[in-house]
């Protein structure tokens, strides 16, 4: 009896210290840190115990309706206020910068552009991703990241080699161009069969996945192309995270799928790296996985080491360079369809550079036009919803502090869309504004981050853009092409803004 009356009080200890840690983490230390910024004079919607804003935030997604409109009718591109009206309800009540806590972490939301600049501008990665998206980053991306100047960082943010990606895009043009003649084949073979209405989205996925296969493991990259479908459905699976606090951590059914789609993931990947290492060492080829190999070797680290790197990386290439850009093509072509002037104007100009010859590296450089519709394309639908950071030191952005372990989330769509910046045509697809190019695109240019800011800006950037612009001049230069009556506008976020229901499109040869 005695001793069940020792184990009963350890066990009424034991949950007490257990409450008391809980409520000094999820309310005192969060509490604190709201406090340090309300007297900045920043304020936000008042949260809840443990969940924080998320409620009201998904009280307030409830009571907007989905945008969607007639087949065949005008599509609207002023779709930030159905996919994010929190934070435009909150925008109106605190202004363009005010903090809100998802039950963990206190979040202050950056609209105001001179930040952002101040953000773009500060190198140190102090100011990283947040470490509340561990999980998820890791899965997709694994734990290694490639900067924008071409240098991978580990763990321990150390630079491991310089150099991977940039010096690749001009040699992958001809590439590109033949993985896109294959799917226009197979577009002109199909047009008669199915009335020429062809689904697009999963065309460009499959484009994108070979030219990305072929770009990270040269000849080996058939034996990559399953990991592609797995990637999709872990996309697929972290976009349905409910946000609510400790969640992703639980053996939900959900989150057991995660855990098997990434270990599936890695072992692909791993199996080619082991291959690869068999080979030998006289081989030639210098594909992206070896030059990550190779790198990576150089620092003498454990081989273990080595292949978690080499894995990750492969995983960031994988996802950053196929979806974003697919989704990008995706959204050019409805905005085309939509914009007959602008499609026969962009139709033009590659007869006029190109004639009868294939695109080259060259050509690409001169099609003005259709940079400026690929620009404009990423302004209206930017792949990434937002720019995560979180300060690991306390720092200041202009008037704004931000303190230690909390985040600043920049509403990259909402900054593409405000009219105080754009102008009245913010909402429409007008490539001319970019016609001086991005600097005189608008009042203020930092308001215009397709491809991220500061030192992690997106690798894969000046490769996205050649792919995509391949990828536009052929299809002008053998099709036209219009909005199926079987096409329903409606945006949606899956970690990349993207159509919900797909894309149809009716195509006629030239």
């Amino acid at each position: 009896m005695e001793l069940l009356n020792i184990l009963f009080s350890l066990s009424l200890v034991s949950l007490f210290s257990f409450a008391t840690y809980c409520y000094c983490i999820l309310w005192l230390k969060p509490g604190r840190m709201r406090e340090r910024i309300r007297k900045q004079g920043i304020e936000g919607p008042p949260p809840s115990f443990f969940y924080g804003n998320i409620l009201e935030m998904k009280s307030i997604q409830s009571t907007v309706a989905k945008a969607s409109i007639e087949a065949g009718g005008h599509a609207s591109h002023n779709y930030t206020s159905i996919l994010f009206p929190y934070f435009e309800r909150w925008s109106k009540d605190y202004g363009p910068v005010f903090m809100y806590w998802t039950g963990v972490t206190v979040t202050i939301y950056v609209g105001r552009p001179d930040v952002v600049k101040e953000m773009n501008l500060y190198k140190s990665l102090d100011l990283g991703k947040p470490s509340r998206q561990k999980k998820e980053r890791q899965a997709l991306f694994g734990h290694g990241i490639l900067t924008a100047n071409g240098q991978m960082w580990s763990r321990q943010r150390k630079i491991i080699a310089p150099e991977l990606f940039m010096d690749k895009v001009k040699g992958m043009v001809s590439l590109m161009v033949e993985s896109t003649i294959s799917m226009l084949e197979s577009w002109e073979s199909r047009i008669g069969s199915e009335g020429g209405i062809i689904r697009v989205d999963e065309d460009f996925r499959s484009l994108s996945a070979d030219v990305i296969s072929r770009t990270c493991f040269g000849s080996s990259y058939s034996k990559g192309k399953g990991i592609f479908s797995r990637l999709r459905d872990l996309k697929l699976c972290m976009s349905l995270h409910t946000g609510i606090p400790g969640l992703r951590y639980l053996p939900t059914k959900n989150n057991r799928k995660i855990w098997r789609l990434e270990k599936e993931i890695g072992s692909l990947i791993l199996k080619i790296v082991k291959e690869r290492k068999l080979e030998s060492t006289a081989s030639s080829e210098k594909d992206l996985l070896q030059i990550i190999m190779d790198g990576f070797d150089a620092t003498r680290v454990g081989s273990e080491s080595t292949d978690r790197f080499v894995v990750d990386n492969c995983k960031n290439i994988y996802f950053a360079g196929h979806e974003t850009t697919a989704v990008a093509a995706t959204w050019a072509l409805v905005l085309l369809a939509l914009n007959p002037k602008w499609q026969a104007r962009a139709r033009a100009e590659v007869v006029d550079v190109c004639g009868v010859s294939l695109p080259d590296s060259d050509m690409l450089r001169r099609m003005k036009t259709i940079t400026m519709v690929i620009q404009e394309t990423l302004r209206l639908y930017p792949p990434a919803p937002f720019v995560a950071r979180e300060a690991f030191q306390t720092m200041k952005f202009g008037d704004i502090q931000i303190p230690k372990g909390a985040c600043a989330w920049i509403p990259v769509p909402m900054l593409h869309h405000d009219p105080q910046f754009w102008g009245p045509d913010a909402h429409e697809f007008n490539p001319e504004r970019f016609s001086n190019g991005v600097f005189n695109a608008c009042k203020y240019p930092h308001a215009y981050i397709p491809f991220g800011i500061g030192t992690r800006t997106c690798l894969g950037q000046n490769f996205a853009m050649t792919e995509l612009k391949v990828l536009l001049c052929l299809i002008l230069s053998k099709f036209s092409f219009s909005i199926s009556p079987k096409y329903c506008h409606s945006p949606v976020v899956k970690l990349t803004i993207e159509p919900e229901f797909g894309v149809d499109l009716f195509l006629k040869r030239v």
